[in-house]
């Protein structure tokens, strides 16, 4: 599902315009940027939770030349399942 998709389907559910939809997308897809940012975790009860975690800088191997090769340190997004969501695709 992409983005035009997923405010198609937010306009049909929650009975909004699609740009009323769009707007409503864009202001949590920037709320949620901006709290990871700033290292917060974002929680949804019942969906799941968002955060930020390190990532420490390792070797790796280039896979073409088996030459070692150093994967720097880094910020990676973690989402975490919650319950329901977990029930609901089982």
């Amino acid at each position: 599902m992409n983005k035009a998709q997923i405010i198609d389907a937010m306009s049909a559910s929650a009975g909004l315009t699609k740009a009323d939809a769009k707007k409503a997308l864009d202001a949590y897809i920037e709320i949620t940027t901006d709290a990871l940012k700033k290292g917060d975790r974002v929680a949804l009860v019942g969906f799941g939770s968002y955060s930020v975690s390190e990532r420490n800088a390792r070797t790796g191997r280039n896979p073409q030349t088996g030459q070692p090769i150093t994967i720097d340190a880094k910020k990676v997004v973690k989402f975490k399942p919650g319950s329901e969501l977990n029930q609901a695709i089982q």
